[in-house]
């Protein structure tokens, strides 16, 4: 297999920007599928929306794999063939888990954009997801055929609100109903998308109303690459001719380097412009050896923590090498259960995975056997013996959670760094409608809490209600349709309800003492220290520091305490929720040789964490918004008036077309019906996005309500 021609390539965007509409041409085009269905129409639905609830909503729920051989045409004519590990992720912020664990495995990815919305509130999460995993893209312009198409406007908001350089590599001839097809800017000539579903690419002189377009654009390209190239900067200078073919290897290093984002356009839906994408998603995004991957090497990092050679968030890390030769590496980064055990989707970043072969969980440390390895087609299986460094398959029959790391011998201490996954700001109770039941519902709740980091399985203590939490509320209404469907079980659920967070306001001195004598070995602990709140934009919830000194605390009674003070936190004084932003401080304490033990000083940490945080002023913390709404212009102003009146904060809003778009932050508390007052509001004309900002404390007045009628709940099921 060689790693060069292999491209592990994401697909993702704002919702209804057309992702799935263009997998399927690349399906097609690559002739992987004979027949396109759209994602929405009389046909089967998508063929990557394989799961029935996407068929119907006409939306990306899960994220959907598929391998395909594209032959691609290089700058000199010459044809090459490449493999594309393709995946198609969700548009909706609510899967954004989905997203999340694709990016992190991918090595390139093609950010769509739509030509009339432009970058929208989940074009932002999606740049942000794709930065933080240093993941190189291109951009392409989708529904240049739309009303109100504008492609040069939707390149100046990639600058301005993504903050990257784009670099135009086509121009479209034509925009909204005259797109016609697009000019390549390096060649220098018009492309045309004829023959059954724009299967043939024609090229053609540019036509002669564009020429003065194309001209400008190109010069506008030149001399952007120009900064990456003293070789082409000198071509300008002198006014001379700069071949092709030299062009590509400046814009792939560029790009690979996150210098640039080439941009691109066309319409998926129409046939137009998704040839020349995948050219360019062979020319210009990184192969398997073109990324540096590193992974943490546990012991090493625990020696170096412990010297204090690094601090306690820094880790000591390998480089890894996508040699098939090495010993073998790879991730879990999505499980899904099945009717015959568990599919585990897996990155392998070194080495070779061969079926039949036992490699190690560096989480649990335990050897696990690989009785079947498959490529992936959607939801279709291949069965395979061996995979290698760079490629993406699945493992089935495999127990392991996202986020897992696989290794062969040598590499047991080492892992992958595991999967940003967001906490959840949404929750609800439920049970099963019928008692018998109850054993599918458990099965079903154990299933997609193991599947999905962001989807949360509790149970309250005190009721003993099972609550599910997740990312909004399509994201809970989604698992629980499943359930229904998959484990045929009608559930009764509550009203959702707000993640609420509790934080202290003011430092709290403490100096206290646990002494218990029952007959035989007591307990004694003594702790002196104090409790503050961190710093808004401190990114740990909690955080312990240890400066006792001259043993006054053995050591193996540290961890201990701080346990102690971390168990505490799970339930605040207030509405008892989850206490965060909280440092707490330990200076002084004492012991006894023979009544001190580890529960000893975990249980006085605890009393001392509850018992403080009553005297912390706490304040209570709800989920902020941050919303893009899209309505008609005439409905602007009740639109945002209606925001005022839920304690809304209006930020950027713009039209474009007639059609208004208002951005604002709200509280989480205030939304829950908010779909159908929109609708109301706009005689269903509105469109709206959602996706969780920050953690803002609740004005007071706001507070004590929340509080009250916490307490009330609490009273009314201790009676009932």
């Amino acid at each position: 297999m060689d790693l060069q021609h292999i491209r592990n390539l994401g697909i993702s965007a704002h919702i209804d920007s057309g992702k799935t509409t263009l997998s399927e041409r690349i399906l097609f085009y690559s002739g992987r599928i004979h027949k396109i269905e759209e994602v929405k129409g009389d046909g089967d639905g998508a063929t990557m929306d394989f799961m029935d609830l996407e068929k119907e909503r006409g939306i990306t729920i899960t994220s959907a794999a598929t391998q395909v051989t594209w032959e691609a045409t290089k700058v000199d004519g010459s044809k090459e063939d490449y493999t594309i590990n393709l995946i198609d992720t969700p548009g909706h912020v609510d899967f954004t888990v989905e997203v999340e664990r694709s990016l992190r495995v991918l090595d390139g990815a093609i950010l769509v954009l739509c030509s009339v919305g432009g970058v929208q509130s989940q074009s932002l999460t999606v740049d942000r997801q794709m930065k933080r995993y240093k993941v190189p893209r291109i951009g392409f312009v989708n529904k240049m055929d739309r009303t109100g198409a504008n492609f040069f406007s939707v390149v100046k908001q990639v600058q301005d609100k993504l903050h990257v350089t784009p670099v135009v590599l086509q121009i479209p001839i034509g925009q909204g109903a005259q797109f016609e097809g697009v000019i390549d800017l390096i060649h220098m000539r018009a492309l045309y998308f004829v023959g059954k579903k724009g299967i043939d690419v024609e090229i053609k002189p540019i036509p002669e109303d564009y020429i003065d377009q194309a001209n400008e654009y190109r010069a506008k390209m030149l001399e952007a690459l120009s900064m990456y190239d003293d070789e082409l900067m000198n071509s300008i200078l002198e006014e001379t001719d700069f071949p092709a073919e030299k062009l590509v290897p400046i814009i792939r290093k560029a790009t690979l380097s996150h210098e640039i984002t080439p941009m691109m356009c066309g319409s998926a839906f129409k046939d137009k412009g998704v040839q020349p994408l995948l050219d360019a998603v062979a020319a210009y995004l990184p192969s398997p050896q073109d990324r540096i991957v590193t992974a943490i090497d546990n012991d090493a990092t625990a020696d170096a923590r412990k010297s204090g050679e690094i601090q306690a968030d820094e880790f000591k890390r390998i480089t890894l090498t996508p040699d098939p030769t090495k010993p073998a590496i790879g991730m879990a980064f999505k499980t899904v259960v099945e009717q015959f055990g568990q599919l585990t989707y897996t990155r392998l970043y070194q080495g070779t995975l061969k079926k039949g072969e036992t490699y190690t969980n560096t989480r649990t440390g335990k050897a696990v056997r690989f009785g079947r390895l498959v490529r992936l087609h959607a939801d279709e299986r291949q069965d395979i013996d061996t995979a290698e460094a760079g490629d993406i398959i699945a493992i089935v029959g495999v127990d392991c959670a996202t986020g897992d790391t696989f290794v062969g011998p040598g590499l047991e201490d080492v892992s992958l760094e595991s999967i940003y996954a967001a906490e959840p700001v949404i929750r609800l109770s439920i049970e099963p409608a019928n008692r018998d039941n109850a054993s599918n519902l458990s099965k079903a709740l154990e299933r997609f809490r193991r599947e999905d980091p962001t989807f949360h399985v509790m149970s309250d203590p005190e009721t003993g209600e099972t609550l599910i939490a997740g990312m909004g509320q399509l994201h809970l209404e989604i698992y629980i349709e499943r359930i229904k469907r998959e484990y045929k079980c009608d559930t009764k659920v509550g009203q959702p309800k707000v993640a609420y967070k509790e934080t202290p306001q003011k430092t709290v001195e403490f100096n206290y003492k646990h002494k218990k004598q029952t007959g035989g070995s007591g307990q004694y602990a003594h702790v002196v220290g104090k409790i503050f709140p961190l710093p808004e934009d401190n990114t740990k919830n909690y955080e312990f520091f240890n400066k006792i000194t001259q043993g006054k605390i053995p050591g193996q009674f540290i961890p201990a305490i701080d346990f102690g003070f971390q168990r505490a936190l799970v339930k605040g004084p207030l509405c008892e929720c989850e206490v965060v932003r909280v440092g707490a401080e330990i200076v002084d304490g004492s012991y006894h040789d023979v009544d001190s033990s580890e529960r000893s000083f975990e249980t006085c940490a605890w009393h001392i964490m509850r018992d403080n945080l009553q005297l912390s002023d706490m304040a209570l913390l709800e989920p902020i918004m941050k919303l893009e709404i899209e309505v008609p212009e005439e409905y602007q102003g009740t639109v945002s008036g209606h925001l005022s009146s839920k304690r809304g904060v209006i930020g950027q809003t713009g039209t474009n077309m007639g059609v208004a778009v208002i951005n604002a932050e709200v509280p989480l508390a205030n939304m829950f019906d908010y779909a159908n007052e929109l609708r109301s509001m706009t005689q269903g004309k509105g469109g709206f996005s959602m996706e969780f900002a920050s953690y803002q404390k609740v004005p007071k007045n706001i507070q004590a309500e929340v509080v009250e009628r916490s307490r009330k709940e609490k009273a009314e099921k201790a009676k009932g």
